[in-house]
């Protein structure tokens, strides 16, 4: 019996978002043979104006009827209008009848309005995530994560993490072998962990400068080795006096925040995945040790590895 899968756009809706997952699941059908059937849903029926202009035939939101997988997807601003209470309402009692309910970017706001992340880690694409924990503060925002699962709801970050979201839906629904052909018939990696971050942070920070940039990247590569402000302005033929003035100007914090910054982003999966112990971790990226590396996390994302292992088996489990 195949699954049915319904997507969920509005007005000004982001056509990757719906396109992305749905070749995804489109994919799985040819892997696996119908194994998902889908509609395009609105509040109403009808055309419904993409953000780049297309208009796409929808049906009307099937409220009644039972379905598998709920997707709303996102838009290029944080959804508003007089639409969006009636939409929130028929959501909680389409919730009701489906085995999971998820977002994609933008459509976090949709999904938060109707009171079911409450209580529940989620995502969004990352600059609208501290506005998303704003407006609804009964939710936890990790703005980091291309993609989270608390119990039977589902959010991800913007357009192609909802590719991601789908592969791991898939995954759960199909096995490994099918995800695995779903990914390569679609060229994206199998898959990226929701853990994951939606940025490097060799991309957020990116200096101006060749020096810096060449600094960033050997300490990328050189994480377990010293890293001090002295190794660092040898890398970069300066000076230490001349560097840690450069690197500041150039990337907006000092080298030892961005280096703490960097040894996090590549601790983090580790930490999730389960497989290594703590200390190993630590060392691995260049911590010396786990309290100093719980002191990082702590400081830097709110969270301890053992919150985050935590969190991380808990949705495994699921």
């Amino acid at each position: 019996m195949s699954r049915h899968v319904c997507f969920l756009v509005y007005s000004d809706f982001v056509l990757l978002d719906l396109s992305g997952p749905l070749e995804a699941f489109s994919n799985a059908n040819r892997a696996h043979a119908a194994s998902y059937r889908f509609t395009v849903a609105s509040l109403s029926g009808g055309l419904v104006r993409t953000s780049s202009g297309l208009s796409i035939a929808t049906e009307a939101l099937p409220v009644a009827a039972p379905i598998d997988t709920l997707i709303i997807v996102g838009s290029p601003a944080v959804p508003a209008g007089d639409w969006l209470p009636p939409m929130a309402d028929i959501i909680q009692r389409m919730a009701l009848h489906a085995r999971r309910t998820a977002s994609v970017c933008t459509g976090a706001f949709v999904l938060a309005e109707t009171g079911l992340l409450d209580g529940r880690v989620a995502t969004t694409h990352w600059n609208y995530a501290p506005h998303l924990q704003a407006r609804y503060p009964a939710l936890r925002v990790d703005g980091d994560r291309i993609w989270t699962e608390d119990g039977a709801v589902w959010t991800s970050a913007g357009m192609s993490a909802g590719i991601d979201m789908a592969l791991a839906m898939i995954e759960r629904d199909l096995g490994k072998e099918v995800v695995r052909s779903v990914a390569r018939m679609l060229v994206v990696y199998y898959r990226r962990p929701g853990g994951q971050y939606q940025f490097s942070s060799l991309l957020e920070l990116d200096p101006g400068s060749d020096r810096i940039r060449t600094v960033l990247s050997h300490a990328r590569d050189h994480l377990r080795d010293d890293l001090s402000v002295e190794r660092l302005a040898d890398v970069a033929h300066m000076s230490v006096r001349q560097f840690s003035r450069v690197f500041a100007a150039s990337v907006g914090v000092t080298p030892a925040k961005a280096i703490e910054r960097l040894r996090i982003e590549a601790a983090r999966p580790m930490v999730e995945d389960g497989h290594h112990p703590f200390e190993r971790v630590a060392r691995h990226c260049g911590f010396g040790d786990a309290d100093h590396m719980l002191r990082s996390f702590v400081r830097v994302i709110g969270s301890t590895p053992q919150e985050l292992r935590r969190q991380a088996k808990a949705q495994s489990a699921v």
